[in-house]
């Protein structure tokens, strides 16, 4: 079968090699809506399967198809592009994380995938899935990771705190743990092998106790030359069970969002950023972190942007460290709010004081900011967002489950 490609970069190196392994015909990889419309004239494929983003699919590209008899298949991360899809009359709309034999099975029989079933019956997908992604130029993504995970615990959750930093993993360094064998290599090797269960998972993390809980932690790779260890399928593998583990799964981002290392004519190669952009794809909720000065602001926006080409923006939440007088000037609030709003139509940010003082103790004594500066101003502002913005989207996850006992003695009266 001859295919067009037009997808999110995670979603193809997902695919990809499944597709080719099924031996389809992969004839084009369009990068935008004029160049799929385009290449659907050509081409003819006898397929095409698009991301229901909206640069992606468009009246032009539906009407396209429908003239020249290509079958349009559109692939949405949320509801949102779901309603998109639905607005441009795209007959056939599936959920973005499609499995493989869903799919090839939808390919072979050329029948809607069947939606998966609602109401009281239904199977529950498991865990909450949260990202937190932020810009080059150190905005606080990993002490927010950290911060968000703890506070989560403290809330009576089970959760895993990941830490998928391709570039520079520090979670581990944070928490004063011992990265010599990272676990979420090791989780990811497991998954590879199709050896990965809750029971290994529980073997390969760490638990690190925190006020009221604690929080199981895989560990990241403590060189950046392991990243061909952490490719998009055993990622995506991992993250699927460490759902059926936890009730929430925090993981701390790779900044980098590019995807022009997937123009390779070996399509079975490793890509440095796949982790990242696994991540975010899976993610139920972004968390985007920026630094408050002009610096930081200036790549958020920026950063924003790219985020929102591949993922829901309704699924981003943003998040502003540091905020002072001193690198902003009077009225550091609303002149953050204002430019975000202006340039980036960003609003509801949460905005995070400057606490220097809580944050180095943190660091010094390698711990949750909680425990080292249990009346921090930021971490007030961090509690709060997980209160308000995490927890809800917890519980329209899932019931919270039965805690396994934890791995801690309990601690003296």
């Amino acid at each position: 079968m001859r295919i067009v490609l037009s997808l999110t970069p995670a979603t193809e190196e997902r695919l990809l090699g499944a597709l080719i392994g099924a031996g389809h015909e992969i004839v084009a990889r369009p990068a935008g809506a004029a160049e799929l419309a385009a290449a659907l004239a050509s081409l003819r494929p006898d397929v095409a399967l698009v991301s229901s983003a909206p640069g992606l699919l468009g009246t032009a590209v539906v009407t396209r198809a429908t003239e020249v008899g290509v079958r349009l298949i559109a692939l949405a991360s949320g509801e949102a592009q779901r309603a998109h899809a639905e607005t441009v009359d795209a007959a056939e709309v599936i959920d973005e994380a499609v499995k493989w034999p869903a799919l090839d099975q939808m390919l072979s029989n050329r029948e809607p995938l069947e939606e998966a079933p609602e109401g009281p019956g239904a199977r529950a997908r498991g865990g909450t899935l949260i990202a937190v992604w932020g810009p080059t130029g150190a905005p606080g993504r990993t002490t927010t990771a950290i911060t968000l995970a703890s506070e989560l615990a403290a809330e009576g959750r089970r959760v895993a705190l990941v830490d998928a930093d391709t570039h520079g993993a520090a979670i581990a360094a944070s928490l004063g743990l011992f990265d010599e064998a990272p676990g979420f290599a090791a989780a990811c090797r497991l998954a590879g092998s199709g050896g990965l269960d809750l029971a290994q998972l529980d073997r390969v993390s760490t638990a690190y106790r925190v006020d009221r809980g604690e929080m199981l932690v895989l560990t990241g790779i403590s060189r950046p030359s392991r990243w061909p260890e952490l490719s998009a399928q055993r990622v995506e593998e991992t993250l699927a069970v460490a759902r059926d583990w936890v009730d929430a799964v925090v993981v701390d981002c790779g900044f980098n969002l590019e995807s022009d290392e997937e123009i390779m004519s070996d399509y079975f190669a490793p890509r440095r950023n796949a982790a990242t952009l696994t991540v975010l794809a899976a993610a139920d909720r972004v968390v985007a972190v920026g630094s408050a000065d002009p610096i930081g602001i200036a790549r958020l926006i920026r950063g924003h942007a790219d985020l929102a080409e591949i993922v829901d923006p309704a699924r981003i939440s943003v998040v502003v460290s540091k905020v002072r007088t001193a690198t902003v000037g009077l009225g550091a609030a609303g002149q953050i709010t204002g430019a975000l709003q202006r340039f980036a139509g960003i609003g509801g940010a949460t905005l995070v004081p400057s606490d220097p003082t809580a944050y180095d103790a943190a660091l010094l004594n390698a711990t949750t900011l909680r425990q080292a500066s249990p009346k921090s101003p930021a971490l007030a502002a961090l509690a709060q967002f997980t209160r308000s913005e995490l927890v809800p989207l917890l519980a329209t996850r899932r019931s919270p489950i039965a805690a396994p006992a934890s791995r801690f003695a309990p601690l003296p009266a």
